[in-house]
């Protein structure tokens, strides 16, 4: 019997170790913090050996495969030791893809990831199909192998997914666009992250198909030097394409198979041109996959986007306020404020990923009337912005935040929380932080 170890007690390992369960595994999850109570009460029902705020390495160094949860960094001691000895430790993509014949349909990116992914699996579902959402959002890929059979998987995928992946390939691969962030994570270098996005395509043959931004620089030029396999399918909002999908002129031509989608941007669900662009490439993704176009048209027309994304949350005296906490990085923050149309109170801030603030500075120019910093350490910020707005307030609580937001805004403002930051210093993760604006605006 095989041994499997998982690194790490939440749901992508707790689905990890159900599925290698069924697929008759000896199974062990180790996590080195505490597993949550929900999870152990699954463990203990499907008789898996578990252990938390520990790794007892006899019970590790011993396994056949070893899958780590993305969060754990591949610099820990313990992973570099179970590499030197030649056990493969691969992500839970890579481990629930061996089971299952579905079409896979990747996407990853910097920023547009998850709505482009709840988008995808909205137009597919319309057309009645059976369909999958996982990976980065919501339940767990594996345990979804594990107990359904879909004929489609719509996987949102970060770079740490994909670092652990060894023959996994997506029939259809979208990469939204690449922007500097997690480094951290990549020895500082932009170069790296970018290789790491790439992996979605590396096993891809020609018989599959990559979608990509083509008014992306850096992925332009990267695909120009590490060319792929698979059918480049650009979309743009710059210039028309012969194959994939562009937008100009307030319509959007989409042509795969020498069969073309023509529609309008007006009746567009999403706002903004980040969200024309989500839209373009997972309507190519839907597409290809032999979608009616009708049923794309609705699709883009009546969809919900992702909470915690430039989501309107209320109208106060004729002030909106809007969440964008998911903005966790500088690029993200961007298109929120390009797609401000009011004079704006910005609050931002939190743990800084080593951001570049210069990009937003147009924007905090010619729409921001006033910034309001919530994070522990917002010297940066303050340095950067300092000259550029008239009122810079430091707060250290939302409440705080909100109350000093509502003192400032007048009719036909409004109030974006776009952190461009991580939210660990005050909150537990952006859901928190995003709940906790909501919160403090209904409390108004």
């Amino acid at each position: 019997m095989k041994r499997l170890v998982v690194l790490g007690g939440g749901e992508s390992g707790v689905g990890t170790a159900i599925l290698g369960k069924q697929k008759g595994y000896d199974v062990f999850i180790s996590d080195k913090g505490k597993v949550k109570e929900k999870y152990k009460k699954v463990l203990e029902h499907f008789g898996i050996d578990w252990e938390d705020e520990n790794h007892t390495e006899a019970k590790i160094l011993n396994a056949d495969v070893v899958m780590k949860s993305p969060g754990i960094p591949d610099k820990v001691p313990l992973v570099v030791k179970l590499k030197k000895i030649g056990i493969p430790v691969i992500s839970e993509i890579e481990f629930a893809s061996k089971y299952t014949d579905a079409t896979i349909i990747g996407i990853t990116g910097s920023n547009g990831k998850t709505t482009t992914t709840m988008l995808t699996n909205h137009i597919i579902k319309n057309e009645g199909l059976s369909v999958g959402m996982a990976g980065n959002i919501g339940d767990s890929y594996a345990k979804m192998v594990a107990e359904n059979n879909f004929d489609y998987y719509v996987l949102e995928i970060s770079s740490f997914q994909l670092d652990g992946i060894m023959d996994f390939k997506p029939h259809i691969a979208i990469i939204t666009n690449i922007s500097p962030d997690h480094l951290d994570r990549y020895e500082y270098k932009y170069e790296n992250y970018i290789a790491s996005k790439f992996r979605i395509a590396e096993n891809q043959t020609e018989d599959d198909f990559l979608i990509y931004d083509a008014d992306d620089k850096d992925l332009v030029d990267w695909l120009n030097k590490h060319p792929v396999k698979a059918k480049l399918l650009p979309f743009s909002l710059r210039e028309e394409v012969v194959e994939g999908a562009y937008s100009l002129n307030k319509n959007i031509t989409i042509t795969t198979n020498n069969e073309t989608l023509k529609m309008t941007t007006d009746t567009l669900a999403l706002e903004g041109k980040h969200n024309l662009k989500n839209t373009m490439a997972a309507s190519t993704a839907a597409k290809l996959i032999g979608i009616r176009k009708e049923t794309i048209r609705q699709s883009v027309t009546n969809f919900q986007g992702a909470e915690h994304r430039l989501e309107k949350v209320l109208k106060i005296h004729h002030v909106e306020y809007i969440n964008d906490s998911k903005a966790t990085n500088v690029n993200a923050t961007y298109y929120a404020l390009d797609s401000m149309k009011t004079p704006t109170v910005w609050i931002v801030g939190g743990v800084d990923k080593g951001n570049d603030y210069m990009s937003l500075m147009p924007f905090v120019r010619e729409k921001v009337k006033a910034i309001i910093c919530l994070g522990k350490d917002n010297t940066k910020i303050k340095e950067a912005f300092g000259n550029a707005v008239d009122l810079l307030v430091e707060t250290y609580a939302m409440d705080e935040a909100i109350k000093v937001a509502y003192k400032i805004a007048e009719r036909g403002d409004t109030v974006l929380l776009s952190p461009a930051c991580a939210s660990f210093d005050l909150f537990d993760n952006y859901e928190d932080r995003g709940n906790q604006f909501k919160m403090a605006v209904k409390n108004l």
